[in-house]
């Protein structure tokens, strides 16, 4: 379970292929607090630590997930963002996210607003999807590359967000133009609230 609070951005150094799965070997600054079997969201996808050496740790990622996530388009350099999982004593400062991630959505536009920047995104409209909750909602949650955010303007298909500053700087936020594509995972309430109704 995570917030959505990223805690920095890890740099990949290395990634290997292994039949349909990908090992990606990453560096942060609190490596060495790190453990194997932990859990920690990567640009929102809930990855397990399978091993540590060299100030690195290496999580694996398996077809499902390269299949919903753009972490299949990750190169070595490129930032993460990352979160180690919820402490259950402290305030929940985001929203509660699982690190499974629904889909990817494209950047289709990026404006300024006065010193922030309003970022629209897009995913293809699915109707069977957005009965089981796959879907924003105004003044909603979502989780974009890990990053819990408030959705304004949504329609059946896309979703703007507001990025401060703050967030644009120390987040991969700031590598993000029209046409990338990013992670996104739906509220899980709003998931449930849609099975229930189908009940």
């Amino acid at each position: 379970m995570f917030s959505g609070i990223v805690e920095e951005m890890a740099t990949l150094v290395a990634m290997t292929k292994d039949k349909e799965n990908i090992d990606f070997t990453l560096k942060c600054s609190f490596t060495d607090e790190l453990k194997i079997d932990q859990s920690i969201a990567h640009n929102g996808v809930c990855l397990t630590v399978v091993s540590m050496e060299n100030n690195t740790y290496t999580v694996t990622a398996m077809k499902e997930t390269l299949d919903r996530s753009n972490l299949g388009l990750l190169q070595i350099g490129d930032k993460v963002n990352i979160e180690r999982s919820m402490l259950m004593n402290g305030r929940l400062d985001g929203h509660i996210m699982q690190g499974h991630v629904d889909r990817t959505a494209k950047c289709i536009g990026m404006r300024d607003a006065d010193g922030s920047t309003y970022f629209t995104f897009e995913y293809p409209f699915d109707k069977a999807m957005a009965k089981k909750g796959y879907f924003t909602v105004d003044k909603g949650s979502v989780t974009v590359n890990g990053v819990s955010l408030t959705v304004c303007e949504p329609t059946e298909n896309t979703f703007t967000v507001a990025i401060i500053p703050y967030t644009r700087a120390n987040t991969n936020f700031h590598d993000i133009q029209v046409g990338s594509v990013v992670n996104i995972e739906f509220d899980i309430l709003g998931k449930y609230i849609a099975r229930l109704q189908t009940l």
